[in-house]
């Protein structure tokens, strides 16, 4: 028989499985001998108190082995299958792809970048040289934005789908299990490269086909049907169903469908800098210690105030991470951050912005596209302010919040370069006088966050696509043209990994359900 209980365990003591056989037997009153195996079934950090523990859900086996748990997906050969575009190989697309191969669909995926080993040499000509690639980048390649933006896995989306599902994908491609357990499961920077290229070998494998440097440039419609694809080679794919997984950066899709008279809507977002502590600040903060146990990762924080009517929130905080420079063409700035698996950088940085909505940008309220041209002309602003080269526009933060340019700015983790400046050129002022209201008010929630050794980085003004794409709620093709399947973060149901690959399952699922 088994038993699910829960138990507290101090830093040092979480990783002693005689010891949580021991806890156990304590909770539930049993001998020590009864207990063949304990399991973890989810796992904690609780920092409410001066002392700092883990909590922890336990799956105990009494008096019986506990039978492993073997995650196996059976993937059929679909060489001569249903063929099934999907454009973009981000996590939409990918999980798009693997699900079409469970239903006994071929997926072609194309994907405008290159492939994982070799977008990380436009990645350091990025870092070392200022120099963008349009096609290549930070956001645009295998993988899409999340290869190289942390691997966060931590996800609300429960109602959307399976995420043990997702989670459980990632282990048996490379991820270590501990993402299974963990209440804010992370993959890391260094090791999802491997993780990626593992998936792309099951697709082909199975007879599904992946191509790089294969941009869409064209959509090709018959009777509002979909028929296919026109690439930037001018080769020509024909298909009648395609899941559009391009994330939420490619500008020239949405413009595209703009062109061709395809309902797109303007969405919401949110928009300010990234804001850079040491880490050994946040630790001390959030574990109320002078130096953080060595049992103990390196500590996150989430924040959120209302100011004037306005959320203003911490988003896609990273510990022990890097500032990225995640511009996708040239003559602009756009800032994001990662954290490799170990979180050992020692610096904690997060994007801290403000919720923008559709009457916060000037515009005819039917053009689908002004908040995207909002998000471009500020990120330009960036750029020149910033001085060119990818340097970014930078100030401190008790300088901020008093209105004044810092005379030198912290050591930080941005590569290509820190220009101080006052951010009112940057940010439009709704933006700017509600970060500088909201700021100090943080500080007061957690000790030590309002500081000058703090650096205020920006812009971060990629949260989630200034864009939807409509889609039918119960086919989720988009209303006006069968066979288009609208999906992931661009297309505006989505944010983050886990439920970006969730939602390309659906649309996979979606199209197996129409085709039979």
């Amino acid at each position: 028989m088994t038993q699910e209980i829960e138990i507290v365990l101090l830093p040092e003591e979480n990783d002693d499985e005689l010891l949580l056989k021991k806890k156990a037997a304590q909770s539930l009153k049993i001998a020590l001998n009864r207990i063949q195996s304990v399991q973890i079934r989810k796992r904690s950090i609780d920092a409410r108190s001066r002392q700092v523990v883990f909590r922890v859900k336990l799956i105990v086996a009494i008096d019986e082995a506990l039978a492993p748990e073997i995650f196996t997906v059976n993937y059929p050969s679909v060489t001569d299958k249903k063929p099934v575009l999907i454009v973009g190989a981000g996590p939409a697309g990918i999980f798009a792809a693997l699900r079409c191969i469970e239903l006994g669909l071929k997926p072609i995926v194309l994907e405008r970048g290159k492939d994982v080993k070799q977008r990380r040499r436009d990645l350091a000509a990025i870092n070392k040289q200022g120099l963008i690639n349009p096609e290549s980048n930070y956001c645009y390649g295998e993988g899409g934005a999340g290869t190289y933006s942390d691997g966060k896995l931590y996800t609300r989306s429960n109602k959307r789908g399976d995420v043990n599902y997702v989670l459980q994908t990632f282990v048996a491609y490379g991820a270590s299990p501990d993402i299974l357990v963990d209440a804010r499961p992370h993959i890391g920077t260094n090791k999802l490269p491997q993780i990626i290229t593992a998936l792309r070998e099951q697709i082909l494998t199975a007879g599904g086909e992946v191509h790089f440097d294969a941009k869409v440039t064209d959509f090709v419609i018959e009777s509002n049907s979909l028929k296919g694809v026109v690439l930037a080679d001018g080769n020509k794919l024909n298909a009648e169903a395609l899941i559009l997984a391009t994330g939420h950066s490619a500008r020239d899709i949405y413009e595209l469908l703009h062109q061709k008279q395809i309902a797109i809507e303007a969405k919401a977002f949110a928009l300010g800098v990234r804001i850079e502590h040491p880490q050994i600040l946040v630790d001390q903060a959030q574990y109320h210690c002078d130096l953080r146990n060595p049992h103990l990762p390196p500590s996150y924080y989430s924040l959120v105030e209302q100011v004037d009517n306005r959320g203003v929130f911490s988003f896609c905080m990273c510990p022990g991470g890097i500032i990225a420079p995640c511009a996708t063409d040239y003559n602009e700035i756009v800032v994001n951050g990662w954290s490799p698996s170990k979180r050992n950088n020692p610096f904690a940085n997060s994007g801290t912005v403000v919720q923008i909505n559709l009457e916060d940008v000037p515009g005819s309220e039917t053009d689908p596209l002004r908040l995207l041209n909002f998000q471009l002309a500020i990120e330009q602003q960036a750029y020149r302010s910033g001085g060119g080269n990818l340097v970014a526009p930078a100030q401190r933060m008790v300088d901020f919040v008093e209105g004044r340019v810092s005379n030198d700015l912290p050591l930080n983790s941005y590569f290509p370069g820190t220009n101080s400046v006052d951010l009112n050129e940057v940010l439009p002022e709704f933006i700017h006088q509600r970060l500088r209201k909201a700021l100090p008010l943080f500080g007061q929630k957690m000790k030590g966050y309002y500081t000058n050794e703090a650096i205020l980085v920006g812009v971060e003004s990629r949260t989630s696509s200034p864009v939807r794409i409509p889609r039918d709620r119960e086919t989720l093709q988009h209303p006006q043209i069968s066979g288009l399947y609208p999906c992931g973060e661009g297309a505006g149901y989505a944010g983050g990994i886990v439920s970006a690959a969730i939602d390309g399952m659906n649309c996979a699922e979606a199209i197996a359900k129409k085709i039979s």
